[in-house]
């Protein structure tokens, strides 16, 4: 990862990236206006509701977490990379070991999409 760009997905398909030109693997990444922490703290909020994550490392515009597997302990990295300038903030599913994850990264940043979106919302309506 540098300022901009996240790690390219490899050519197996337990991988997903709001940043690769693989169609199979592309995803859109999920549009912002809170400022860009509160973007941060809101990833960072859903992220941790959910068992079996780990944040591993964060810098300003980033952060990297593992998840775990239930039953085998599968580990999978996820990445968030925040682009102010854009808008929008990008992110990288993948799995460690194996080939096929069944779909699993494509289910999970799906859903971790939809949550970041409505926790966004929620937090940007007038109390």
């Amino acid at each position: 990862m540098n300022d901009r760009q996240l790690k390219p997905c490899p050519s197996s398909p337990n991988c997903v990236s709001t940043q690769t030109q693989q169609k199979d693997k592309k995803m859109d990444p999920i549009p912002f206006e809170l400022d860009h922490q509160e973007v941060k703290k809101v990833i960072k909020d859903v992220v941790k509701s959910l068992p079996r994550t780990e944040l591993r490392s964060e810098s300003t515009h980033y952060l990297h977490y593992t998840f775990k597997s239930k039953i085998f302990g599968f580990i999978d990295d996820v990445e968030f990379l925040i682009d102010g300038a854009q808008k929008l903030i990008h992110f990288r599913s993948a799995s460690r070991t194996g080939y096929s994850d069944l779909g699993v990264n494509k289910k999970r940043m799906t859903e971790l999409s939809n949550a970041i979106q409505h926790a966004m919302k929620s937090r940007s309506l007038p109390q």
